[in-house]
């Protein structure tokens, strides 16, 4: 068995989707600190040729709360979001399939952090027919008090793991040995260049899986999504 763990992004780039698409069993943490200014609750999209971002608003509360006991702040402005983005998209070749997928994900009610992110990734997944099976972190019968490369090993026991995929990003965080001596092959997802055409603009990178769908059709994404490799 194949098994991927990240932090809940949302509505995070194509890359993150890539991941999912590798491997049988993809968790999401849900029981880990939030983090301010990372990507959990905001995202980057296309505006007049830069990029700029779309976020979720939380609750002030405190710092060492995880990400599955913060909530939305009651003044977050939904409608604004979707103005945002309407603009900047409504052009686009592909703007009613990709707008409907966001007013979704950002009129969605629930006003837990986790479970409104939650939301954006099961949405997108099953739109691009992604049969990846994916659980919540705390569902798992483990230590959860374990750090880092300790707690991933520990989720890849308890499911049964043959092999770790993480982003290409982790590469320096994790021990093959280690993984190797807990019968764990340790893989990294490289996402090959995707580019396709913005309006008639400069290419912008990696922005929000919002932007490929507002320019791509469901094939075209789900080909995209294959356009990585694994590498030990």
């Amino acid at each position: 068995m194949k098994v991927a763990i990240m932090q809940p992004y949302f509505l995070p780039y194509i890359g993150y989707f890539q991941l999912i698409h590798a491997v049988d069993v993809f968790v999401v943490y849900d029981n880990i600190q939030y983090t301010k200014k990372g990507w959990i609750n905001r995202n980057r999209f296309l505006q007049n040729g830069k990029d700029s971002y779309f976020s979720v608003a939380v609750q002030k509360d405190s710092d060492y709360l995880n990400v599955n006991d913060r909530r939305i702040a009651l003044d977050f402005n939904r409608s604004k979001s979707l103005n945002k983005v309407r603009e900047a998209y409504k052009k686009a070749p592909n703007f009613v399939e990709g707008f409907k997928i966001f007013e979704n994900v950002v009129l969605y009610e629930d006003t837990n952090l986790f479970n409104y992110i939650y939301h954006s990734l099961d949405t997108v997944v099953k739109k691009l027919n992604i049969e990846t099976k994916i659980i919540v972190s705390s569902s798992i019968n483990m230590d959860h008090s374990l750090k880092a490369q300790d707690k991933v090993l520990a989720i890849c026991k308890e499911l049964g793991a043959h092999t770790y995929i993480n982003a290409i990003g982790g590469k320096d965080l994790y021990s093959k040995e280690e993984f190797a001596a807990n019968g764990v092959q340790l893989c990294f997802v490289r996402s090959k260049p995707i580019q396709y055409k913005q309006f008639d603009q400069a290419f912008v990178p990696w922005l929000s899986i919002i932007d490929v769908m507002m320019f791509n059709d469901r094939n075209t994404i789900i080909e995209m999504l294959k356009q990585y490799e694994v590498i030990r």
